[in-house]
């Protein structure tokens, strides 16, 4: 059982799970098709990732490109970070528009990041453990990004600049306004 929250751009979607406790702890559906496909749409899930990140570090902001392209259902089951959606369709009200949610171990909420959307997270805690699961396979050569601190997206990632730690691969995306191979507001990705 889970309950689907919208945000303010259509599309990424906070999904909270229905969380059993007592004395002894809790227990959850981590994942359930049948409630996803019900709640928000009928989606094939096809790689699981996981990550382990100190506090400070910065992932993003990521996509894949074209036929590539990649949702994303993220939780962290460890520590506690600020997860970031930006609309990258070209044409759409919401354009360089972005949502948040505070994911952690003790919400256990849920991020769904749709396709058309470049995607990112920092570590708030000591440490924390991502997973994420996404409906395409990586595909190196159709990796996009864009600049974590384009001042035209105009995130606030929660922490000091001084320390966000950023692999070098991420030092150098470009900005929005610079950015090639964006999505098209006008198709549907998810069309068969």
């Amino acid at each position: 059982m889970i309950e689907v929250k919208h945000t303010e751009i259509p599309g990424p979607l906070v999904i909270e799970p229905k969380v059993f406790g007592d004395h002894r702890g809790y227990f959850f559906e981590s994942w359930s098709q049948r409630d996803f496909d019900a709640a928000v749409r009928p989606i094939h899930f096809v790689q699981d990732n996981e990550s382990k990140s100190r506090y400070g570090v910065l992932r993003g902001l990521h996509y894949q490109k074209g036929a590539c392209a990649q949702s994303k259902l993220v939780r962290v089951v460890k520590g506690r970070v600020l997860d970031i959606a930006v609309d990258i369709r070209r044409g759409s009200p919401w354009f360089g528009k972005h949502v948040t949610c505070e994911l952690s171990e003790e919400n256990h909420l849920q991020f769904f990041v749709p396709r058309g959307f470049a995607h990112g997270f920092v570590v708030l805690s000591e440490e924390a453990v991502f997973q994420y699961k996404c409906d395409y396979p990586y595909a190196p050569e159709s990796e996009g990004a864009i600049a974590w601190n384009d001042p035209a997206l105009g995130i606030d990632w929660r922490i000091p600049e001084a320390d966000i730690l950023l692999s070098e691969k991420d030092k150098h995306h470009p900005l929005l306004v610079e950015a090639t191979d964006l999505f098209d507001y006008s198709i549907d990705y998810y069309a068969e």
